[in-house]
């Protein structure tokens, strides 16, 4: 999943002729967390937090002013989202004890996750959709949506894949609802948060260097939307050698931030000048900043041959790790699903948008997370 890593995590292609936008949900359940939600359920649209539900406060809370209007045009929008995550409260918190049965685990924490939704490139009109479960970070099972069936990487997944690839009219309601009904939905979201989610804010970009010896980092931070193109170029040509991308990682803000490194080994000082770090966003100008010396900041308080007194260079891996305690502790299931990777695993709850589709509605249906549920058996 890496959340289609971005799962989706949104990225543009190189060129950022077009945007693919996304719609995701998040459902974590756990057990032997003392300081961890039972239950955590977020919304989210092109990485921006909507929806937060939890099992401590047993409701659904939007989380941007502009949801305001959604529960003003769909009455019955919060009311249904929340039995929607009471129900899926219930079933993955059973889950999560078969699928500690057939791990043959006793006691100890353990993290059962999902994550389903959509995507929607608004250039040629293309959309995908996903849902995937995990268990304690690990892969468990996965629709296929081209075959209807579900994968199994591993093999206490195997009898529910059975299961669950002979509940042929469900596995084609699902597709109905991620490659339609999701879709709808995001689309909807994009308008009424417009002026949110579909700004631009130019990123910052700067260059780093723990030692002398240690990769260059290119470090593009403060932009949105999160759908940046971070890469490192020699003598006008893209790198594929020698560079570890990071991913995109959000700031306290709203904005976000991501890094690209250089490993400089089999790069001679000399040659520096022929590489350039380019930073791509839709409807700005490319953004170049040439591998010099002077540029760099380091943790010794020297910028390369220059000197800025080295805030930057500790500030930035400051930062990132900041905001990885934020996405555990604030966003809850958000933080936990990003670093693991997509998943949610054996307990049959499918997201499902269960109900009528918006398109026969007109909108009124529940949010999309809103899914029948089905649980796995021992």
């Amino acid at each position: 999943m890496k959340a289609l890593t971005g799962l989706l995590l949104l990225v543009f292609g190189h060129g950022v002729s077009s945007v693919l936008h996304s719609l995701h949900y998040f459902y974590t359940a756990s057990s032997g967390l003392s300081t961890f939600p039972e239950f955590v359920a977020v919304g989210m649209v092109d990485g921006v937090k909507m929806l937060h539900f939890d099992s401590n406060t047993q409701r659904t809370v939007p989380k941007q002013d502009w949801m305001e209007q959604v529960t003003r045009d769909h009455p019955d929008y919060l009311e249904r989202s929340n039995e929607l995550s009471l129900g899926s409260q219930q079933t993955f918190k059973a889950n999560i004890q078969t699928l500690k049965q057939r791990f043959n685990q006793t006691g100890g924490a353990h993290v059962y996750q999902e994550m389903y939704g959509c995507a929607w490139d608004d250039d040629d009109d293309s959309t995908d959709g996903y849902d995937q479960f995990g268990y304690d970070g690990e892969d468990f099972i996965s629709l296929d949506l081209k075959t209807l069936t579900w994968v199994a990487p591993v093999p206490q997944a195997f009898s529910t894949k059975q299961r669950w690839d002979g509940e042929r009219g469900y596995n084609e309601q699902q597709k109905h609802y991620h490659t339609k009904q999701c879709v709808d939905w995001l689309k909807k979201y994009l308008s009424y948060g417009k002026s949110t989610l579909q700004r631009t804010e130019r990123p910052r970009v700067s260059l780093f260097q723990r030692t002398p010896s240690s990769p260059v980092v290119c470090h593009a931070t403060g932009f949105f939307p999160d759908r940046v193109v971070v890469f490192w170029r020699r003598d006008g040509q893209e790198l594929h050698e020698q560079v570890d991308p990071g991913e995109d990682l959000p700031n306290h803000d709203g904005t976000f931030q991501v890094s690209v490194d250089l490993n400089l080994k089999a790069i001679p000082q000399e040659d520096w000048g022929r590489y350039e770090c380019v930073v791509q966003l839709k409807g700005i100008e490319d953004i170049s900043t040439p591998l010099d010396p002077a540029l760099i900041r380091t943790n010794g308080g020297k910028t390369g041959v220059g000197g800025d007194g080295g805030k930057s260079g500790l500030t930035i891996p400051i930062i990132i790790g900041f905001v990885v305690v934020l996405l555990v502790a604030a966003a809850a299931v958000v933080g936990v699903l990003l670093y693991k990777k997509r998943n949610a695993s054996d307990k049959r709850h499918k997201p499902v948008c269960s109900d009528t589709s918006s398109e026969n509605t007109e909108g009124q249906n529940p949010a999309p997370e809103a899914q029948p549920l089905t649980t796995v058996q021992s």
